[in-house]
């Protein structure tokens, strides 16, 4: 198949291209470069392909509609896995607009090209924010979702309800993934286990915000990208399909797993909670695994021994 990837140099961008080459499937990569972490990351995430004949890099925003059409005439993708966007829960509270620009205007692009182009699967990525805070656990595609709890939950709550209006008016196919702490090499500096992991090393505080007890269900990149992959074959006429490990851990568990697999203690800092962060995450992952066929199958002691390895073979080398 020919596939078309937004967002295609990041993390989870990056894994799925690679699998999907792995799979014989020909790859358009479309990514901006967003300067919200080094873009250098992201140029480095894709040099693997670049030389690679069923692999296509385009420098491109998702809010060019015109660049976007140019990319869609040449290539003609058959299908679409929509990554890119604005990241970050606590960022979107400080710069709201382009949140909404970037994950509104810009999905709301692509599904006018996806129809105008007969896509024949367009798979959205989504997130475990929208559900906000709640007491009921774990959380499942039929829980009410509105009221996200920062203007990142609120974008992602916006795309999908776009999916739905796009399935209903134009017959198009739409998948919504709600990904869950996704972790594992070659992951987001930005984000908790590179942060924390990188501090420990290096032997400089890490910031723990709250009193710990809050939990996420961190969920490795393999199971993630195997769960994208199902819900790109499978051509759904529309789906809300959560993609968990389904075993959350509190933060205080996370760094004592960060410290048991580097061999050394964490300096920590103690900080209020933040705005906008929710107390726990949890998948109810019944219905990817009836769908999908989807079943994760690494725990988060497996799957940080391979970010941590990963991270110092990065580091030392």
């Amino acid at each position: 198949m020919k596939i078309l990837i937004t967002g295609g140099a990041g993390f989870i961008g990056s894994n799925l291209t690679k699998k999907l080459l792995d799979l014989k499937n020909e790859v358009i990569c479309v990514d901006n470069f967003d300067p919200y972490y080094d873009p250098r990351v992201k140029k480095e995430n894709i040099k693997p392909f670049l030389m690679l004949r069923n692999y296509h890099f385009y420098h491109e925003d998702i809010l060019n509609v015109e660049g976007l059409k140019k990319i869609f005439d040449k290539e003609k993708p058959e299908k679409i896995c929509h990554l890119a966007a604005k990241a970050g829960v606590r960022p979107s509270i400080e710069n709201s607009q382009i949140y909404q620009k970037v994950n509104v205007e810009g999905t709301l692009n692509l599904l006018e090209l996806a129809k105008e182009f007969k896509i024949k699967n367009f798979v959205f990525a989504s997130s475990s924010s929208v559900y906000g805070e709640r007491n009921k656990v774990p959380f499942c595609e039929d829980d009410n979702t509105d009221f996200p709890l920062s203007p990142y939950a609120a974008t992602k709550k916006a795309g999908e309800v776009l999916l739905w209006t796009y399935h209903h008016l134009y017959n198009l196919n739409c998948t919504v993934l709600r990904f869950f702490s996704v972790y594992g090499p070659s992951g987001r500096p930005d984000m908790a286990p590179y942060l924390f992991t990188d501090a420990i090393y290096r032997g400089r505080p890490i910031k723990k915000f709250g009193d710990g007890e809050s939990k996420r269900d961190y969920t490795f990149i393999d199971d993630i990208v195997a769960g994208i992959v199902s819900a790109l074959d499978r051509n759904l006429p529309y789906e809300i399909i959560n993609l968990g490990n389904n075993h959350p851990i509190s933060l205080n568990e996370f760094i004592q797993v960060i410290e048991r697999a580097l061999e050394k203690k964490a300096i920590i800092k103690k900080l209020p909670s933040q705005p906008g962060d929710t107390r726990v995450t949890c998948a109810d992952i019944t219905k990817a695994k009836k769908i999908l066929k989807y079943s994760p199958k690494t725990s988060i002691t497996e799957g940080i021994k391979k970010f941590v390895s990963w991270y110092l073979e990065k580091t030392i080398s």
